[in-house]
């Protein structure tokens, strides 16, 4: 069985866990194409998943507006959501939705679940991830540890 864990938005990112290994399969930032997401480049990334006779479940995380948030990059935000949901569905991988607050009341229980404590948890529970979005980068990547969590979560939900 494989669960995919998404942290949608443009800074987010899919990961992907293997029971039979229990290992992170795949952790890759949300493609994007120039400033756009890369609708092609997402769902073959994910097709491959749907056709593993293993079975494949996903969870997305389920989010609202932010206070102050502008009307352009909430549109920008809902449509990356919503593509995210079209791939899933055409997809034919059943897609559960998570609010921040369950998945890191489940993930983070004992930590003060700042963006730091979910990448400290990555990185304790899965120490040979990366969670650099580039091979340039120093520092690692919240969404990219987000992702992984969310997949987690749904690995302990829906087994």
């Amino acid at each position: 069985m494989f669960y995919i864990g998404v942290d949608p938005g443009i800074g987010g990112a899919i990961a992907v866990l293997n029971t039979s290994g229990n290992l992170c399969t795949k952790i890759i930032p949300m493609p994007m194409a120039g400033k756009e997401i890369d609708i092609s480049s997402l769902a073959h990334q994910i097709k491959h998943y749907a056709e593993l006779d293993w079975g494949t479940i996903a969870c997305i995380e389920k989010v609202g507006a932010f206070p102050g948030q502008g009307v352009v990059s909430m549109f920008k935000f809902g449509f990356v959501t919503g593509v995210l949901h079209g791939v899933f569905r055409t997809l034919e991988i059943p897609l559960y939705t998570v609010t921040p607050q369950a998945w890191k009341k489940e993930i983070l229980a004992g930590t003060d679940k700042s963006k730091q404590a979910c990448i400290d948890w990555c990185l304790r529970t899965y120490p040979n991830v990366n969670l650099l979005r580039t091979t340039r980068s120093h520092k690692h990547n919240d969404g990219m540890a987000d992702a992984l969590a969310i997949a987690t979560y749904a690995k302990r939900k829906y087994p």
